[in-house]
């Protein structure tokens, strides 16, 4: 296949760009594009055979569910079985935005999009080139992020590129993704509200609106073995190729073992780097360290961890150390791809 490529400007969109790639969606073909998190790779929601596509292009395991991308607060009722009104409280102060809420589905939603659910996570995003696209493509845009499954979410189209050229038939080059990291998702199917996914929209925006949110235990834990009821929620996710470790503890403790560990990686002829705050990164000597922002800049931070996973690749670095990061607001986001991406390899000095 070959992959036609497109740049578009958020600012000055070229509807002909947009009303050929609704077109290859609606006749069930795959076209990446950004959204204000990371790149989607979207696909007719309706139509089982194009979430197959896409479960295939990405190499992504079938019970894996994807999201379905909507443009319009009233598209939701068609594939909604129940909107609770704590849906429509959410919807009112984050959509269109980084939040995905989960319903019972409607019978029109195939189980192939929802991984063989009776739930279907929604969302509306704030991306104008997304919303032209999902309204072009008949308003249902089943979309995982755009690279092969397991590897680091892509921020810019270069990296959806180099994972999935050939694989689709159309790419939308929007930039740099604003927000860096996937949006939250929130269960709203059952008995009570309960987050399955941090983001950027944090436990504490989202109890401003309904005050009885929980959080799925296993947010900073190992995986489950069950079927996932969200993306991200089984099998490895965000990893790069060289192998990565998150070291915790008191900083000058971290900064020791780490120094000490890339002694050893020198000494054994392999490209070594760090991930760290901006504090602190000038202390290690490795053959690339990463700034992902100041510590108290928990977005900043979540704006450039995939971007920074995916440089380490560009360079060949083998080994992967990572500055740990508080947990709490988007550091809990982050934390949870961070660990994800390290396959739960964490190290506490």
């Amino acid at each position: 296949m070959k992959t036609e490529i497109e740049q578009i400007h958020e600012e000055n969109i070229d509807q002909s760009v947009i009303d050929r790639a609704g077109e290859i969606i609606q006749n069930g073909g795959l076209v990446a594009f950004p959204t204000e998190t990371v790149y989607g790779l979207g696909g007719d929601a309706l139509n089982e055979a194009s979430s197959g596509k896409i479960y295939a292009a990405k190499g992504r395991p079938s019970d894996n569910p994807l999201i379905v991308h909507i443009a319009e607060i009233d598209s939701l009722a068609r594939i909604a079985a129940k909107i609770p009104e704590k849906a429509v409280a959410l919807a009112e102060r984050f959509w269109p935005g980084p939040l995905t809420m989960i319903f019972e589905k409607a019978e029109c939603v195939p189980d192939a999009t929802t991984g063989g659910l009776g739930t279907v996570a929604v969302r509306m995003p704030s991306n104008k080139i997304a919303r032209a696209l999902i309204r072009a493509s008949g308003g249902y845009v089943a979309a995982p992020s755009a690279n092969l499954s397991g590897r680091p979410s892509p921020t810019q189209a270069k990296y959806v590129i180099q994972d999935l050229d050939g694989r689709v038939d159309m790419i939308l080059d929007g930039g740099a993704s604003e927000i860096g990291l996937e949006s939250t998702i929130i269960d709203l199917s059952g008995e009570n509200p309960v987050i399955l996914r941090p983001g950027s929209i944090t436990e504490e925006m989202l109890k401003e609106v309904v005050e009885d949110v929980g959080m799925d235990p296993g947010i900073l834990g190992e995986e489950s073995n069950e079927a996932p009821k969200a993306p991200g929620m089984k099998y490895r996710h965000y990893a790069p190729l060289g192998n990565l470790a998150v070291v915790e503890g008191r900083q000058d403790q971290v900064a020791a073992y780490i120094n000490g560990r890339l002694k050893e990686c020198r000494e054994q002829g392999k490209k070594c780097g760090v991930i760290a705050a901006d504090e602190t990164a000038a202390g290690y000597l490795a053959d690339s360290v990463k700034r992902v922002g100041k510590r108290e800049d928990e977005c900043a931070i979540a704006k450039h961890l995939f971007q920074v996973l995916r440089e380490f690749d560009d360079e060949g670095i083998q080994v992967i150390y990572a500055e740990s990061f508080d947990s709490k607001g988007v550091g809990l986001a982050v934390m949870n791809r961070l660990l994800k991406a390290a396959g739960h390899q964490v190290i506490t000095v």
